[in-house]
């Protein structure tokens, strides 16, 4: 379960961040995801690695984190690939207009299901959207749903790398 937690909770904000390709700006980005899973149960170590990257999670369902979009990922006509962490997802761009995208990600690694994200634009400086997921982490059923937004702060990324897919 504390595996299942944490690797939802990655995935989410991953495809919050990257759900900006093709639509933002280059640079840092503030997102904010919440999501309906029970986060009381995290365990201390799954905390400390979500700090090494930088999230916080100050009302246990709400986390924050800050991103770095490359212009090369902006330029894209689609979200950079998601396999990172062993998760074996994969996305498939099934709608884009000026203001929104849709996606739908197959998982086929240690978490196996389907999710759909939806997103909406507001100019290349905000976004928000919502994310939905059903299957299992290594043979427990998981489901989860999020909320996310995400706001452009500067130009210059600073200390925060971009994300880059393994």
């Amino acid at each position: 379960m504390r595996k299942q937690i944490l690797l939802s909770v990655v995935l989410v904000a991953v495809s919050a961040g990257t759900a900006m390709a093709g639509h933002g700006k280059a640079g840092l980005w503030n997102v904010s995801t919440t999501m309906s899973m029970p986060m009381a149960s995290m365990p201390p170590e799954a905390m400390e690695k979500m700090k090494a990257m930088g999230m916080s999670m100050p009302s246990g369902q709400t986390f924050n984190t800050q991103i770095c979009m490359t212009q090369a990922e902006v330029d894209a006509d689609k979200p950079p690939a998601m396999t990172q962490n062993d998760m074996g997802c994969s996305g498939k761009v099934t709608g884009m207009t000026a203001n929104g995208v849709t996606e739908d990600m197959t998982c086929n690694g240690r978490m196996k299901g389907t999710g759909h994200m939806q997103i909406s634009f507001t100019g290349d400086s905000h976004y928000e959207g919502s994310y939905n997921f059903n299957g299992n982490m290594e043979g427990h059923p998981t489901q989860s749903s999020s909320s996310f937004k995400g706001d452009w702060v500067k130009a210059d990324c600073g200390s925060v790398k971009p994300f880059a897919a393994k």
